[in-house]
């Protein structure tokens, strides 16, 4: 597969970095030479020092023989001309453009069906008030992904010291807990992620992935001495195009929302656009400020400026002064390690919810969906089984699969099976899998003939 990629920023480098490491063919194309020489020296990719909507440069780099195009420039504009150059020169190859400005929201549906043809538009604050949304189901949580149109829940959760379950071997789990033990999936521990063994403990510390039906979830939740808290009162730091979202968002949903903005024009316009959210003007990592607007009350705190290191202090100060939970908006990938260590787990990145969402329409055939786990060190995959695929038909113990992959969920009709060794995927199932970044390659070469994957 021939992938090109214009736009060497964080999004454009770490799609990159991920696909060479899949052995897939990358070509990427930035004005700046820095970051081009930042993503050759990392990735064993081809790179071109250019304008991407340059028809020169787009048939230099292959456009003709390449089946996708990915325009994720800071630019919404130089995304757009990407793909209406390339649509010109090489129709047939799939056009992925990532667009954020408000003013081009009404028109998504035009740029499909009409040139440029964008196969698919690419939202980040659209995909992260998402990410949020799931968050907020589940308090608790550090991760939250929802599959099978929400029917499926794979969730992350921190074992707490004094847990029960401290020491517990996981084939000795059903046993502790008196029920049927949901799939252990993944267990990050420090900061490395290992699919675990019958055999493997569970230790308080450890960050636990598992799989649940949507309802059964709170019984899932119980074993692990976590609830679910409704989230009642919300404050948001950061008033911008996110922040205005989630508003919204949250409005709909009836939760009590301040929303702290430093701008004052900005603040006039919240005010107008908002029905029942109050809008307070200040900074959110004042204390004398969130101590006035009752900070100790609130169930949530969003931190979602465009600074993360305001963020970050917001978010620290907010937990400091009472609030239960916080959620902050990172935007270095280089800063994802230090949030657990300083105690701010639950974060969200515009940047990583586009590479999910690239992910997810870059793999071939019959996928619906795909998540980045951890900093990309995992990877979890819908995908539908065909007919003609050798995978259907014989148990899950009789198939070779790569080490590093697990099937986690097969929902056959309105039925999800949380599978065994005896279980058999027939025709038209959804798979959901799970695999480490290391296995994903080697799926890839399973899956072409198995799931028709690629």
């Amino acid at each position: 597969m021939k992938v090109i990629i214009i736009g060497a920023g964080e999004v454009g480098f770490h799609v990159a970095s991920r696909l060479s490491v899949e052995n897939k063919d990358v070509v990427v194309i930035d004005k700046d030479p820095e970051a081009i020489r930042r993503v050759s020296e990392s990735s064993d990719v081809q790179v071109i020092t250019g304008s991407g909507s340059s028809p020169v440069v787009l048939e230099e780099a292959g456009i003709k023989q390449a089946e996708i195009l990915l325009a994720v420039t800071d630019s919404d504009e130089t995304n757009l001309i990407a793909c209406l150059v390339a649509n010109v020169i090489s129709p047939a190859t799939k056009k992925l453009a990532r667009i954020r400005d408000a003013d081009y929201d009404a028109y998504h549906d035009t740029f499909r069906e009409h040139a440029p043809h964008i196969d698919t538009i690419i939202n980040p604050e659209t995909e992260v008030v998402r990410t949020i949304e799931r968050l907020m189901s589940v308090p608790g949580a550090v991760d939250v992904e929802e599959f099978a149109d929400g029917r499926v829940k794979f969730v992350g959760i921190r074992l707490d010291k004094g847990s029960p379950l401290d020491g517990v071997r996981l084939l000795e789990l059903s046993a502790k807990i008196g029920k049927t033990a949901p799939l252990i999936t993944a267990i990050v521990r420090g900061a490395v992620l290992t699919i675990p063994r019958g055999d493997d403990r569970l230790m308080a510390g450890d960050l636990v992935y598992f799989v649940a039906e949507a309802e059964k979830l709170v019984d899932t939740l119980a074993m692990f001495d976590k609830q679910v808290e409704p989230v009642r009162r919300v404050m948001i730091v950061g008033g911008g195009r996110l922040g205005l979202l989630l508003c919204n968002l949250l409005e709909e949903k009836n939760i009590y929302v301040k929303i702290v903005e430093k701008n004052p024009e900005r603040c006039l316009e919240l005010a107008k656009r908002l029905n029942k959210g109050v809008v307070l003007h200040g900074d959110g990592s004042d204390q004398e400020l969130l101590n006035e607007e009752g900070i100790r009350d609130m169930d949530l705190v969003v931190t979602l400026t465009d600074d993360e290191k305001t963020n970050i202090l917001a978010s620290l100060l907010a937990k400091r002064m009472g609030a239960r939970k916080t959620i902050t908006r990172i935007t270095n990938f280089s800063y994802f390690d230090l949030m657990e260590t300083i105690g701010l787990e639950q974060v969200v990145s515009p940047r990583l919810s586009a590479i999910n969402t690239i992910l997810k329409h870059i793999r071939r055939g019959k996928v619906i969906s795909a998540v980045s786990l951890k900093g990309e060190q995992a990877e979890i995959l819908e995908a539908i089984a065909m007919e003609t695929s050798d995978i259907v038909g014989k148990p899950l113990s009789k198939i070779s699969f790569p080490k590093g992959m697990l099937v986690t969920v097969i929902i056959r009709d309105d039925k999800v099976i949380i599978p065994s060794g005896k279980s058999i995927i027939e025709p038209g199932d959804r798979v959901i899998i799970f695999a480490t970044r290391q296995a994903v390659s080697k799926i890839e070469k399973i899956m072409a003939v198995k799931l028709e994957y690629f």
